[in-house]
């Protein structure tokens, strides 16, 4: 048996995974019909739409599916038909932390991905290599196959392989377009081993072989939350750093760019911030911590649990420090927070920073002022009333306020919060923000993005994450 020459591609799935995922694929692979489903109508009709108006933002999507959309790359909702059709089906469904049931806060939720298995076992008629897009806990590939075998078709034969995505929002398409590595797990069978050369194939279009990792199935399963929780490590790691930089009068920008140089070490994920957020981070690391208790070693749950534990404190932290320099209240004062997303170049809100902040705020009874260059207002409004929940939202809203731009958030406020580091706030003309002002005016950096010195001739009070008192 030779590998399968694939050409037709179904991925069930159209949002931050499976969309910019298999449009790069039918970008690099014109001969090869890739067909993306959702049973979410709203959201196929943006990605259908006229205007390119995508459901989700990333710099350079836009670019692809204008290249690819109608040539050999269609998003639709009629789910069966892909799934028949198709010699490859990517399963890139949602994959949250559980919230309630066994498991609740740490376990990931697999609703999404056994109902996936299962449309696939109803509908094909023909065999199928079936693939782990989603980041789902380790041998979770086994339960697949026990699925897709007991209830298929005589005809129909299953091949499962684990393909995991290490994008990072933002970057999402240079890194679909240029991997690292793109790593392929499975079973180690001649079947097996056929199915991982078939999709092997469709990369080497456009990726390097030797960037091709061929894997055993389990390997590739936890190498994905292995990846998340090393990096959110580095980042809690610095964060750690950060607090007794404020307490020394260390300079975290200084310690990091010094421990940077060792080749052992190297540069990136040492920026201090407010906090790690993003869809991956806290849920990958939360079903290690919950893999390794089922494992029967709390030891090592223990170990991945204070990373999270680093990131909650870091962020409480910082809103400590906003209140405790406003004169140890803030009752009543204006604070406008720049920035919502949970980092820069993504319209993604998902465990952002800002909504701790904001959620603190709005305790302290504060009046926040809001902006954000890519977040929807609607998404702000649904992320806030469940960060709050048992306050309607007309109440959160007598606190809250979207503003539209940096200077309309800044009007009449004692502080300015900088929970996002966008580039545009770099390039903010802080004269006018410093005049439309309460005084003393402050400004709390938690993303190292601002010249502090330059803020104080203008007049600022400045606060910087990770450097002491000035």
């Amino acid at each position: 048996m030779a590998p399968v020459k694939v050409q037709k591609i179904c991925c069930i799935g159209a949002g931050y995974v499976g969309g910019p995922t298999c449009a790069v694929i039918a970008l690099n692979c014109p001969d090869i019909q890739v067909t993306i489903v959702d049973l979410n109508q709203a959201r196929i009709d943006a990605w259908n739409s006229k205007d390119f108006k995508l459901p989700i933002y990333e710099p350079g999507l836009e670019d692809v599916v204008r290249k690819a959309r109608g040539r050999n790359l269609f998003f639709s909702t009629d789910v069966d038909k892909a799934i028949n059709e198709a010699d490859l089906i990517f399963v890139s469904v949602n994959t949250p932390t559980k919230k309630s049931g066994v498991g609740a806060g740490f376990a990931a939720d697999l609703n999404y991905v056994e109902l996936a298995t299962r449309r696939i076992a109803s509908v094909a008629t023909s065999s199928k290599i079936v693939v782990e897009k989603s980041t789902v806990p380790c041998r979770t590939a086994e339960s697949m196959r026990t699925i897709l075998e007991a209830n298929s078709k005589p005809n129909c034969h299953f091949d499962i392989l684990s393909n995991p995505e290490f994008l990072a929002e933002g970057t999402a398409i240079n890194d679909l377009l240029k991997p690292d590595r793109v790593l392929i797990g499975s079973l180690q069978t001649p079947e097996g081993i056929d199915a991982c050369t078939a999709l092997a194939d469709v990369y080497a279009n456009w990726v390097p072989k030797e960037r091709i990792l061929t894997v055993g199935l389990w390997s590739s399963e936890l190498s994905k939350l292995a990846a998340n929780a090393m990096l959110a490590q580095r980042i809690s790691s610095i964060n750690a750093l950060s607090a007794i930089c404020e307490a020394t009068g260390a300079n975290i920008d200084e310690v990091a760019n010094a421990i940077g140089f060792d080749s052992r070490i190297g540069p990136k994920f040492l920026k201090a911030s407010v906090g790690f957020g993003g869809s991956c981070f806290q849920k990958d690391i939360l079903n290690l911590v919950y893999l390794s208790e089922s494992l029967h070693l709390p030891e090592v749950a223990a170990y991945w649990r204070q990373v999270v534990d680093m990131n909650e404190y870091q962020k409480r932290r910082f809103a400590k420090t906003v209140v405790d320099t406003l004169f140890k209240t803030i009752t009543g004062k204006r604070i406008a927070v720049l920035g919502f997303a949970f980092k820069a170049d993504t319209g993604d809100t998902r465990e952002s920073a800002a909504i701790t902040l904001i959620k603190d705020f709005v305790a302290e009874k504060a009046l926040v002022q809001i902006y954000d260059p890519k977040v929807e207002h609607e998404q702000i409004w649904l992320d806030l009333a469940e960060a709050i929940p048992g306050t309607p939202i007309e109440a959160i809203k007598k606190q809250v306020t979207i503003c539209a731009s940096p200077v309309e958030a800044a009007s009449k406020a004692e502080a300015v919060v900088i929970a996002t580091e966008w580039k545009e706030f770099k390039e903010i003309k802080w004269e006018d923000i410093y005049a439309t002002m309460d005084k003393p005016a402050f400004v709390f950096d938690g993303r190292l993005l601002l010249d502090a010195e330059k803020l104080r001739k203008i007049g600022f009070h400045v606060t910087t994450i990770g450097r002491g008192a000035a």
